[in-house]
């Protein structure tokens, strides 16, 4: 069974989210209205709506750093995950966690990233050689 992922949630301004979603991270935009807008996140359907964005915390660990949750994010092929993070490096993101290699030579090697839109959503995107490494232990 083949599926695709969809998430709404809410952004405080949707032309500075079309910028971001659109703009730096090249997805492509959909239907929208004056209160949302669908884009392409990748291969699944983001339903951005104006409102007031979820409470997060730094409660999640990655390695020795603190992580907002909730997060929502993304699993790439290295290669796309090269270009991303290089993408948002150009763009100037500030990120919560540096794009970096986390267990390099153990099973479940990948590279990681967090930031946040300028709405405050955090953001995660892990990339891998192989997606046969998503659930290695």
């Amino acid at each position: 069974m083949r599926s695709l992922f969809h998430f709404a949630f809410h952004v405080t301004d949707l032309d500075q989210a079309r910028r971001f979603y659109g703009g730096v991270l090249g997805c492509t935009e959909g239907r929208s209205t004056d209160t949302w807008v669908d884009f392409d996140f990748f291969g699944h359907q983001l339903s951005l709506h104006l409102g007031e964005p979820l409470r997060t915390s730094l409660t999640g660990r990655v390695g020795d750093r603190l992580v907002p949750m909730p997060h929502f994010g993304l699993v790439l092929l290295q290669p796309d995950w090269d270009a991303l993070a290089q993408r948002l490096r150009d763009a100037g993101t500030a990120f919560i966690v540096e794009p970096h290699l986390r267990y390099p030579g153990e099973p479940g090697e990948q590279s990681t990233m967090f930031f946040c839109d300028p709405c405050g959503n955090p953001i995660e995107i892990k990339g891998f050689r192989s997606l046969d490494g998503l659930y290695a232990r």
